[in-house]
């Protein structure tokens, strides 16, 4: 099973594909990064740019489209501190949601210093130790304490590169004034955070995101390290941070961007998260730090694993994109796949017996199977008119794989498998097209029986065998229990089916 991870911060967006190959272990087919900037301005006037939002939309729709090309399964989405405190964030998130066809989740400070410690703690092999991980991010750095079993600590400081740009309000020299007002505010803003962190106490800093593993890349540059970019368990040293951070606060934007290891575009705010970096070691008294590259990505994706992992198990076994869309909203929403199996079972036993009559091929066949996972899922939400509720869902839940007219069918079939069946007094119904009727009148009427043959779920119907003549159709059930109750309950629902062949259709025990 392969899945996506997409990462909508406020410096840049990062997506990571990986292919899950059981519940302990995934392997990286490939990774993306574009330096959008997001979050430019927002902390000052509360608000994303329309270029922003547009240059951030266009960029998650080519990573959905590059995932598409990977085979994805499931696209995981989360957005951080920009869009949190925007204005609006909620705007910039619906547009991802109708333009990108994808569904972002905003995440909390707290809930993204969880994620970014799980990944830490797979990227680096921790000993006996208690480990401080700081993640400096656009908008906000993240601080979080734990070991190998377990979190102690975590939170989210407002503090970030493009927030503190902001706050200065230009990107050149600061001089020692500036610089002191500055390194006052950091520590006022983080000061609850970092007291809590003494107080807790740890045995290693760890850090992680591309603004500290470009300071320490940096460093390392310049200690002639053999292989610089490789920075995951490499270990910087805090006089080595203080020295590069004094070089960026004398230089100008052109001139950071020259240093090596840092690059034209974080040269506008690097020297801003140089200054936080080294601010928030000393103030914990750390005099190194282990660099990991690890993502919040990263944790995205491990932490989808442990909470899905026998349900992504489940998913892998559909034999194609579709089927496991399907398999994932009925997941998603609660439903029993055994009894849903066994509906799909025996409405394509209907399905074959009857192709001779209906003339329809393996396109609708496999509609029908789709359906046959995702009918029900409207009982999440209420009971009563659950059959509409599913409908609502899965015309809503971005089905991957399927076309519009697909879903609308699926969510039609849905509609359809209780109650009354299609109906030309029904709105929703009346605008469809003629093909499209005629394709739901087949499919319904096959579904309604199957459902109606496992109406107690106990799967007690095996098997099922169809006999006709010229005005009736007669189904023979087949199965080793009382099966009075599902024979009852299909013939009640066997009117759509049986006006779509123009025969009578008869059940009874074999």
């Amino acid at each position: 099973m392969n899945i996506a991870a997409i990462d909508i911060g406020t410096n840049s967006i990062h997506m990571i594909i990986v292919k899950v190959q059981s519940r302990t272990h995934f392997d990286i087919l490939m990774q993306e990064k574009s330096m959008v900037k997001l979050g430019v301005g927002v902390f000052a006037n509360k608000e994303l740019s329309k270029e922003a939002m547009d240059l951030g939309v266009a960029t998650v729709q080519r990573y959905v489209q590059l995932a598409d090309q990977y085979g994805v399964d499931d696209i995981i989405v989360s957005a951080t501190s920009a869009t949190r405190e925007a204005k609006n964030g909620r705007e910039f998130l619906d547009r991802l949601i109708h333009e990108a066809g994808i569904s972002p989740q905003l995440i909390s400070g707290k809930e993204e210093a969880k994620l970014i410690f799980l990944a830490v703690r797979e990227a680096i092999a921790l000993k006996k130790e208690k480990i401080l991980v700081i993640d400096i991010g656009g908008g906000s750095t993240e601080a979080v304490i734990g070991d190998q079993n377990q979190i102690f600590y975590g939170n989210s400081m407002k503090l970030g590169v493009l927030r503190l740009l902001d706050y200065i309000g230009d990107q050149t020299k600061m001089d020692d004034k500036a610089q002191e007002e500055l390194k006052a505010h950091i520590k006022q803003a983080a000061s609850s955070v970092l007291a809590k962190i003494n107080q807790t106490g740890f045995d290693r800093v760890i850090g992680t995101s591309g603004t500290i593993r470009a300071l320490a890349e940096a460093c390392l540059v310049k200690a002639d390290n053999p292989a610089p970019e490789i920075v995951n368990a490499e270990t910087v040293q805090l006089k080595s941070l203080v020295k590069l951070r004094d070089r960026l606060l004398d230089a100008s934007p052109k001139e950071r961007g020259e240093i090596p290891g840092i690059s034209s575009n974080r040269a506008d705010a690097i020297h801003l998260g140089a200054l936080l970096l080294v601010e928030i070691l000393t103030q914990v008294n750390a005099s190194a730090l282990t660099i990991s590259d690890a993502s919040l990505r990263d944790g995205m994706i491990i932490n989808h694993i442990e909470k899905h992992g026998l349900q992504i198990e489940e998913i892998s076994q559909g034999k194609n994109l579709k089927e496991k869309s399907c398999l994932r909203l009925a997941i998603k929403y609660d439903t029993d796949l055994t009894e849903k199996k066994h509906v799909l079972g025996i409405a394509l036993q209907l399905f074959d017996q009857l192709k001779h009559l209906h003339g329809a091929d393996n396109y609708e066949r496999e509609l029908v199977s789709y359906a046959s996972l995702i009918y029900d899922i409207g009982l999440f939400v209420a009971f009563q008119d659950y059959h509409k509720h599913s409908r609502y869902l899965i015309n809503n839940s971005q089905l991957r794989g399927f076309t519009n007219d697909e879903v609308l069918l699926l969510g039609h079939l849905a509609r359809y498998h209780r109650k009354k069946g299609p109906n030309k007094n029904h709105k929703k119904y009346r605008k469809l097209e003629k093909y499209q009727k005629k394709r739901l009148n087949l499919l319904a009427g096959i579904l309604r029986i199957a459902i109606g043959l496992d109406k107690t779920k106990n799967q007690w119907v095996q098997n099922i065998y169809c006999q006709e003549n010229e005005n009736q159709l007669l189904i023979k059930v087949f199965g080793e229990e009382n099966m009075d109750l599902e024979i009852w309950e299909a013939q009640r629902y066997s009117n759509t089916l049986g006006k779509y062949l123009k025969k009578e259709i008869v059940l009874m025990v074999g």
